[in-house]
C-alpha cells in the first residue's frame, strides 16, 4: 500500500503491450491504437509469440525477453490464467509496473495447491516487486498528456478532473457521458479487481503530485479502510472529492461480508465515513456529474436559504417540494425585497419566494427580477425555473441573464425545461460557466449537495470545544485488568455486573442494583428497593450486544417485572433459572440482576454503545432505544475518535433529537448531555481496544440525567480503526531546568484555544522564522489543520504547562508531515520567546527523533531561515547535516532515521518521488 513505482503508470516513456493483434476483438490492438491516436511518442512494442512483424505499424516482439530494453509500462492483455506466470517474468526482467486489462469469472477459484488466479498473482508481484495494476480494470488515461492506455471506444477531452473508480464498463460509459456534458478529465483510472494497486494509493499519487480542481470516485468495496480514510481527507483537504458507490444494498453487496452488529444496513458506513472526510456522497451517475457542475461553478455559500424565481407557479412548486424533502430551506425575503416585487413583477404569490413572473415574462423583467432577488441578504443563492413561451424564448433569456451575470450578488442555478428550445438555452449557460439542470428537482439536488459539501468541509474544519471527559491511566489499567480476567477464564463476552463496573469507571451512570446467585439472596437483596422491582437472569446466552438481530423472540425470556415482595424476587430467582436450565442446557447463568423499576420521570428510552464492523472496525452506534423498537429504529453511526461537534452532529441526525427538541423542558442541557455520552464511549472504544460490541439498552433520559439500565459487552481481537486514535500512551511528564513540571503530548482538534493563545505570545521574528512570513493571526482553517491531524501520517507534540489557576500554557509545539510512504517527514517547531534556553527545543525535537524512528520513517527534514542561529546550532547538536539552498535561500537540515530496506526506498532518498 504505496505510491511505489507509480509514477511509471503516468508518465511511461515506453511500453510493452503484451498480447496484441489486429484481430478484430483484440483488446491488445485497441490499447495500441489508443495510444498512437492519442498521441503517445515514446517507444511501443507489441509482444505476441505469433511472430506478427508488426502489430498496427508497431514492431511485434514474441517475447518478452527479447525486448530491446525493460519498458516502464507493462500492458497484459492475454488470458488471465497466464497472468501470475507472466508477472513474475516481467519482474525478472525489471519492470517496474504492470497494466492487466484480462478478466475472468474466476479469479479466487483455487485449481490446485499453488492457490487462485488471484493469490498468485499477488505473490509473484511481492516477490518480485512490480506493482501491478487489475485484473478487469479499463487502463489509465491521461489527456493532458496524450497518454490513452486503454480499450475506451472514443477519446477523452482533457480538464481538471480525475475519475477513480472500480468497475472498468462503467469508466467507459463515464467517458461517454462526459463526452456528452463537455466535461474532460486529468486522469481516468480504474482499477478493477486490482490485486495491488488500490484507490487510496491512487489518491495518494494525485494529491501529491497532480494539479487537479476534483477527484470524483466510484467504489464497490474497500479493503482497508485505515488506508481508505486517510487518503480520503488528505484529498478532501485540497480538492473538491465526491463519490458514488454501488452495492448499497444487501442484494447487490458483493464484498462477502458478515453483516454488523447493530447496523441493518452496511451502507449508513459509508454515508458516515464520507461525511467525516468532507467529501460529497451522490446517489447516481446522472447525480455525479450535477454535483461536480454546482461544486466547481459556484462560490461558496453562505447558507441554505434558496429563492426561485420562475415564469410559471408549476414549476416553481416543484422545486420547492424537492428542497423541503432534501432538507433546505427556501429564502424570506425583507420587507424592502417583497414592496417592490408586489409592485410590478410576482403574479401569483406577490412578494413571496417563489416569485412568479408569469407566463409572458420577458428577459428583461427576468434580468430585473433576479437583479432584486439576489441583492436580498435573507438569499444564499437563486435558481431561475424557465419554460418557453413565445415572449421569452429560453436561449434569448438565458442570453439577457449571462449578459447580467456580473449585477448578481448570489450563486446563480439554472433549469431550461423542455428538450428542442431549451437545448440551446443550456448550451448557453454551459459555455458561460453557469450550472444548469434538465429539471428544477435536478436542480435543488444538486445546490443541496453545495450545502451538504459546504457542511462536511466545516466539520472537517471545525475546532471542537474541551473534551468532557479525559481517561486517566489509572482508570484503563483498572478496566484492562477486568478485561484479562475474563479473559483469562475463557469468555469472549463480560456478565453484567462486569460490564457495570467499565460503565462507572468511564463515568457513565448506572441503574441501582443487586446481584444474587440464590434465591435465599433476595430478601437482603430487595429490601434496599422500595417499590416495584424487576429481575433479570444474567447468562451466556444473553450477554451479547446486538442479539436481538438473531433472536428477537428471546429477549423477554429471562426478565421479569413489577416484583413486590421478597417472596416474589425469591420465587422469581428460582423460576428464571429453571427456565434457562430448560430451555438452555448448555448456557452456564453468571448471576440474577435485581433493579428497581425505572418508571416516571417523564424517561425516553435510548440506544448506545459500540459495535465492530469487518472493515471500518470500531463504530459508534445511537438512536431510539427499547426492546421494542430496536428493528424499527432510527441508528446513526460514526467513526471513532469522536469530539464534541463530531458527536453534536450525530446526533442531530436522530428522531430523538427532533423529540428533545419538542418536548423536553432544556434541551440544550440534554443534547449535551446525550454528545458527552458518545464521546466517553468513543474515547473507550479508543483505551479498550479488545472491545468488540457495547450496547446500552434501554438508556433512560431524563430531567435526573441519563441512565444505563441494562446493557451488555463483548471481546474480540484487537481492534484496528479507520481513523486512527488519539495516542495516548505517547503522553510524558519531564521536569525542565526551571523546575517546571511539564506534559509532553500529541496534540489534540480541541488544543485549537491553546494553539491561538500561544501564537498570541510569539514575537515576529519567531512568527517570520517558523511560518518563513510574518503571520498576524490564526485563521480558522490554519487552527484546523494545525490541531486536526491525522495520527497515522501527521504528529505534532506540544509541552503544556499547568498554572496555578488550573488553566494550562502551551510552551512549544514540534511536528512532522510523512509522505504516504514514509520515506521522509518535514519537521517544524517554534517555542515561545520568553521560555528560550530551558531546553524545550531539544526536549520536543527529540521526543520526534524517537518517535518518527520507532514508526520507521527513514529520513527527517526541515528548512531553517539563514538568520536563525539558535535553531541552526539545535540541528547541529542533534546530528543534523545541513547544507545551503541556494535556490530557496534557506539551510536544509537533513537526519537520517532508519536505512533503507529496499532498492526503491534507496532510490526515493537519493532523487525524485518515483
Amino acid at each position: 500500500m504505496s505510491t511505489r513505482f507509480l509514477r511509471h503508470f503516468f508518465e511511461p516513456r515506453t511500453i510493452a503491450v503484451i498480447g496484441a493483434s489486429e484481430r478484430a476483438y483484440s483488446i491488445g490492438g485497441m490499447v495500441i491504437r489508443n495510444l498512437r491516436e492519442g498521441g503517445f511518442t515514446g517507444s511501443l512494442w507489441a509482444v505476441n509469440p505469433k511472430g506478427y512483424d508488426d502489430v498496427f505499424d508497431e514492431p511485434c516482439i514474441t517475447d518478452v525477453d527479447r525486448l530491446p530494453e525493460v519498458p516502464d509500462l507493462a500492458v497484459i492483455c492475454t488470458p488471465v490464467e497466464a497472468v501470475p506466470a507472466l508477472i513474475e517474468r516481467l519482474g525478472r526482467f525489471g519492470v517496474k509496473a504492470a497494466l492487466v486489462l484480462s478478466g475472468g469469472a474466476h479469479l479466487d477459484d483455487a485449481h490446485d495447491e499453488s492457490g487462485s488466479i488471484r493469490s498468485r498473482m499477488l505473490r509473484a508481484a511481492r516477490e518480485s516487486g512490480i506493482r501491478v495494476l487489475g485484473p478487469e480494470c479499463m487502463g489509465v488515461i491521461l489527456p493532458g498528456r496524450k497518454l490513452n492506455i486503454s480499450y475506451a471506444s472514443r477519446p477523452v477531452k482533457a480538464g481538471r478532473v480525475a475519475y477513480l473508480g472500480q468497475s472498468g464498463m462503467l469508466g467507459n460509459a463515464m467517458i461517454d457521458w462526459a463526452a456528452g456534458r463537455g466535461i474532460g478529465f486529468s486522469h481516468l483510472v480504474t482499477v478493477g479487481d486490482s490485486v495491488d494497486v488500490l484507490l487510496p494509493d491512487l489518491m495518494d499519487y494525485i494529491n501529491q503530485y497532480a494539479p487537479t480542481q476534483a477527484i470524483l470516485l466510484h467504489l464497490e468495496r474497500i479493503l482497508d479502510a485505515q488506508h481508505f480514510m486517510t487518503a480520503l481527507r488528505d484529498a478532501s483537504r485540497n480538492r473538491l472529492v465526491l463519490a458514488i458507490k454501488s452495492g448499497r444494498t444487501s442484494e447487490s453487496d458483493i464484498s462477502g461480508l458478515p453483516p454488523t452488529p447493530g447496523i441493518a444496513n452496511r451502507d449508513r458506513l459509508f454515508d458516515a465515513a464520507f461525511s467525516r472526510a468532507g467529501v460529497v456522497r451522490v446517489d447516481d451517475s446522472d447525480e455525479l456529474f450535477d454535483a461536480l457542475e454546482t461544486l466547481s461553478r459556484m462560490k461558496p455559500l453562505r447558507g441554505d436559504r434558496l429563492a426561485i424565481v420562475a415564469n410559471g407557479l408549476g414549476p416553481a412548486m416543484l422545486a420547492i417540494d424537492k428542497l423541503i424533502s432534501a432538507g433546505g430551506r427556501l429564502a424570506r425575503f425583507t420587507d424592502a425585497t417583497r414592496d417592490t416585487l408586489r409592485d410590478d413583477l410576482d403574479m401569483s404569490k406577490p412578494g413571496e419566494n417563489p416569485v412568479d413572473l408569469g407566463g409572458n415574462a420577458t428577459p428583461e423583467r427576468f434580468v430585473e427580477a433576479l437583479e432584486l432577488v439576489a441583492a436580498d441578504p435573507g438569499v444564499d443563492a437563486v435558481l431561475v425555473v424557465h419554460a418557453p413561451t413565445r415572449l421569452a424564448p429560453s436561449k434569448s433569456t438565458a442570453q439577457a441573464i449571462i449578459a447580467a451575470r456580473k449585477r448578481f450578488r448570489r450563486n446563480l442555478l439554472t433549469s431550461w425545461m423542455g428538450l428542442e428550445e431549451a437545448l440551446s438555452a443550456r448550451y448557453e449557460c454551459n459555455l458561460a460557466g453557469i450550472p444548469t439542470y434538465l429539471s428544477p428537482e435536478k436542480a435543488v439536488k444538486a445546490f443541496m449537495h453545495m450545502v451538504d459539501y459546504q457542511r462536511v468541509q466545516a466539520l472537517l474544519q471545525e475546532t471542537p470545544p474541551s473534551l468532557p471527559f479525559a481517561t486517566t491511566a489509572d482508570i484503563r489499567a483498572r478496566c484492562r485488568q477486568l478485561i484479562d480476567g475474563v479473559r483469562s477464564a475463557g469468555r469472549e463476552t463480560l456478565c453484567h455486573s462486569e460490564t457495570a463496573q467499565v460503565l462507572e469507571a468511564y463515568g457513565i451512570r448506572v441503574a441501582p442494583r443487586h446481584y444474587l446467585q440464590a434465591p435465599e439472596e433476595a430478601w437482603a437483596a430487595a429490601a434496599d428497593f422500595a417499590g416495584p422491582k424487576a429481575l433479570k437472569v444474567v447468562h451466556e446466552g444473553n450477554c451479547r450486544p446486538f442479539r436481538y438481530r438473531q433472536h428477537p423472540h428471546k429477549l423477554s425470556a429471562g426478565l421479569l417485572q413489577d416484583l413486590a415482595t421478597p417472596e416474589q424476587v425469591a420465587e422469581g430467582v428460582q423460576r428464571l433459572g429453571d427456565k434457562v436450565r430448560e430451555r438452555f442446557p448448555a448456557f452456564k447463568i453468571h448471576e440474577y440482576c435485581l433493579q428497581p423499576m425505572q418508571r416516571g420521570k417523564h424517561s425516553m428510552q435510548l440506544c448506545a454503545g459500540i459495535t465492530r464492523d469487518p472493515v471500518f472496525g470500531p463504530v459508534i452506534v445511537f438512536g431510539i432505544g427499547g426492546y421494542k423498537v430496536n428493528i424499527l429504529a432510527d441508528r446513526q453511526v460514526a467513526l471513532p475518535p469522536l469530539n464534541m461537534t463530531l458527536a453534536d452532529d450525530m446526533v442531530g441526525r436522530t428522531h430523538a433529537a427532533r423529540l428533545i427538541r419538542e418536548h423536553s423542558s432544556d434541551p440544550a442541557r440534554d443534547l449535551e448531555r446525550l454528545c458527552k455520552l458518545l464521546v466517553t464511549l468513543s474515547q473507550m472504544a479508543s483505551d479498550l481496544v479488545e472491545l468488540r460490541g457495547l450496547e446500552l439498552n434501554p438508556l433512560l433520559l431524563n430531567r435526573d440525567g441519563l441512565i444505563a439500565v441494562d446493557f451488555a459487552m463483548d471481546l474480540g481481537t484487537p481492534a484496528r480503526f479507520a481513523i486512527m486514535p488519539y495516542p495516548e500512551e505517547l503522553r510524558e511528564w519531564v521536569t525542565l531546568k526551571n523546575g517546571w513540571e511539564v506534559e509532553v503530548r500529541p496534540i489534540r482538534a480541541e488544543d485549537a484555544p491553546l494553539l491561538t493563545r500561544f501564537h498570541e505570545q510569539l514575537s515576529e521574528e519567531s512568527i517570520r522564522f517558523r511560518y518563513f512570513h510574518n503571520k498576524a493571526d490564526l485563521t480558522q482553517r490554519d487552527l484546523s489543520i494545525l490541531s486536526h491531524i491525522n495520527y497515522d501520517r501527521q504528529m505534532a507534540f506540544i509541552a503544556e504547562h499547568p498554572r496555578e489557576d488550573g488553566s494550562k500554557e502551551m510552551l512549544g509545539v514540534v511536528r512532522v508531515w510523512n509522505d504516504p510512504d514514509n520515506i521522509r517527514t518535514e519537521f517544524s517547531i517554534i517555542i515561545r520567546d520568553d521560555l528560550q534556553g530551558l531546553g524545550i527545543g531539544s526536549l520536543l525535537m527529540n521526543k520526534m527523533i524517537r518517535y518518527c524512528r520507532h514508526v520507521g520513517t527513514l529520513e527527517m527534514i526541515g528548512k531553517v531561515m539563514v538568520d536563525n542561529h539558535p535553531m541552526r546550532a539545535l540541528m547541529k547538536r542533534l546530528g543534523f547535516k545541513l547544507s545551503y539552498n541556494m535556490e530557496e535561500q534557506v539551510v536544509d537540515a537533513v537526519l537520517r532515521l532508519n536505512e533503507p530496506e529496499s532498492d526503491w526506498q534507496r532510490h526515493r532518498l537519493e532523487s525524485r518521488p518515483d
